[in-house]
């Protein structure tokens, strides 16, 4: 058994000096009072018992076996971890390949597309320049010039009536005789020329 002052009581169980007293009202610590002090007494700690050494010896294999545990697991954990990013980098890797390889193929479309339109483009200007040469080399188109043709065969075409057609046939003959020159003579024969003149005032009914 000793004894001990409060102060030294507290250091001794690594408490407060109020727990100390606590303790001691409560009747878990012995006191006495000398010379207007007070000691605290402790006794001698107890010898452990064997279920105690066993119930000690279990607790701190159960600690061994939940530290070897806790080990596996961090080790499990760094693993799985490292194989993520190893599958997060290898799936990046592939990604970008893929925009790569997309890249390159747009690329190359777009390649195509532009020469086609170029070559195309090409054509469409040779095409247009050898049009415009042709429109400007072209010869001028050669003046038609008609033959007159004999007024009885016009009169014919016409599918007039017998007493009709003599009416316009002496209009014609009218109109030679006064130096018509729309009416020619050949051989005896009036003859016309439709492409060239218009005989409408004649032609018209009165």
């Amino acid at each position: 058994m000793s004894k001990m002052t409060i102060a030294e009581a507290a250091t001794h169980f690594n408490v407060s000096k109020e727990a100390i007293h606590n303790r001691i009202r409560r009747g878990s610590l012995d006191s006495v009072i000398e010379h207007g002090t007070k000691y605290v007494l402790i006794g001698d700690p107890k010898p452990k018992t064997t279920d105690d050494a066993r119930y000690y010896d279990y607790i701190e294999q159960e600690n061994a076996t939940l530290k070897r545990r806790v080990e596996n697991l961090e080790n499990e954990t760094h693993r799985l971890r490292e194989q993520r990013e190893a599958m997060l980098i290898a799936e990046r890797d592939k990604i970008e390949q893929i925009y790569k390889e997309r890249d390159e193929q747009l690329r190359n479309v777009l390649h195509v597309v532009a020469s086609k339109f170029l070559t195309q483009s090409t054509m469409e200007s040779a095409i247009e320049e050898a049009t415009m040469a042709e429109v400007i080399d072209a010869p001028e188109p050669a003046v038609v010039t008609s033959e007159p043709i004999k007024l009885k065969a016009f009169l014919k075409l016409k599918a007039l009536k017998s007493k009709r057609k003599e009416q316009i046939k002496l209009r014609f003959y009218k109109a030679f005789e006064k130096g018509d020159s729309r009416i020619i003579e050949k051989e005896g024969k009036l003859y016309i020329d439709p492409e060239r003149f218009d005989y409408s005032d004649i032609l018209k009914k009165r």
